[in-house]
């Protein structure tokens, strides 16, 4: 044999050290995983913080009993509301920041929005300030035209509500809708001054 050979032969049979260090690296997961806590409990702080600055807002308004006909209805996703115009100054107050399924309809009377498992809410067709299609909204971004924004006005704010349909087909419809609603309600109001 070659002297080579004998050298590999003998690397080959020497085993090599333990590398791991278990007490260093048992620390360091406890440590990363504390971190992580640490940020959650910081962001859960911030939203508590978010829904004290918004307390000033009223309660949302239950839909009346005995409501007309429904003009359109559309099942989905609601995304959340803004303040009206800023797109991520997510209104976290009275549970407008949980996204959740939502069954919308649409009556002479307003806008009914459902959302099992969140709280429900109404909005009087005089409340209704119009509709538009966007494409994101307090951290949700979805193609162009993907988003139907509903803004409507609450105590002495606008606000902007995102939902998504399951069929988006119907959000052109919708945006007509409620854009001539609030054409006929203003309308009506300045003739009646």
């Amino acid at each position: 044999m070659t002297p080579a050979v004998i050298q590999l032969a003998a690397e080959a049979t020497r085993q090599s050290a333990e590398v791991t260090d278990w007490g260093a690296r048992i620390a360091w997961v406890i440590g990363l995983l504390v971190f992580i806590a640490f940020v959650y409990w910081l962001m859960r702080q911030g939203w508590k913080w978010r829904g004290t600055l918004q307390s000033d807002l009223p309660e949302l308004p239950a839909a009346p009993g005995g409501l007309p006909e429904h003009r359109l209805a559309l099942t989905g996703r609601y995304h959340g509301s803004t303040t009206a115009g800023q797109w991520l100054d997510r209104i976290v107050a009275h549970g407008l920041g949980v996204r959740s399924r939502v069954e919308l309809a649409l009556t002479d009377a307003g806008l009914d929005v459902v959302r099992p498992g969140a709280t429900d809410f109404f909005v009087p067709a005089a409340q209704l300030r119009g509709a538009r299609l966007d494409k994101g909204i307090a951290g949700k971004v979805l193609t162009e035209g993907g988003l139907l924004v509903v803004t409507w006005a609450h105590g002495d704010r606008l606000i902007d509500s995102g939902f998504r349909s399951d069929r988006a087909a119907e959000h052109a419809a919708w945006v007509e809708a409620i854009n001539l609603m609030n054409h006929s309600i203003t309308t009506t109001e300045g003739a009646e001054r």
